[in-house]
């Protein structure tokens, strides 16, 4: 049923002006739509949401990754150039090289927005 619909990723922020700051100046994001205190981006052909919530930053598991291919590098390096400082996770299997983690042919690094929701970035 819902397989022919394009999903959206919606993400709580604690202060819109900090969110906007970080998705637009730090992450390159462009506004698609503002409508009842909400923020559309658009990425790639996607959608992002941002709203203001009182629960934002509480999820302790990824709310949103970008599939990046063998940009990953360049982007992790150019993130890092304006501070944003990248998570390292220790899992089975997985070797890590400075910021980005390694699973077979899989490249994964994952970083926080000013919230603290933890977004991830993939080769594959």
């Amino acid at each position: 049923m819902l397989n022919q619909f394009d999903a959206m990723a919606s993400i709580a922020v604690k202060d819109m002006k900090v969110a906007r700051q970080f998705y637009e100046g730090t992450l390159g994001l462009t506004v698609a739509d503002e409508t009842m205190g909400a923020i559309t981006y658009q990425s790639g052909q996607s959608r992002v949401i941002l709203y203001e919530s009182q629960f934002a930053g509480t999820n302790q598991a990824t709310t949103a990754t970008w599939r990046v291919g063998d940009q990953l590098e360049a982007i992790v390096r150019s993130l890092g150039a304006k501070g944003v400082k990248f998570e390292h996770y220790d899992f089975p299997d997985v070797k890590r090289q400075g910021d980005i983690h390694l699973a077979g042919n899989l490249r994964m690094a994952w970083l926080r927005d000013p919230a603290g929701n933890i977004l991830s970035l993939v080769s594959g």
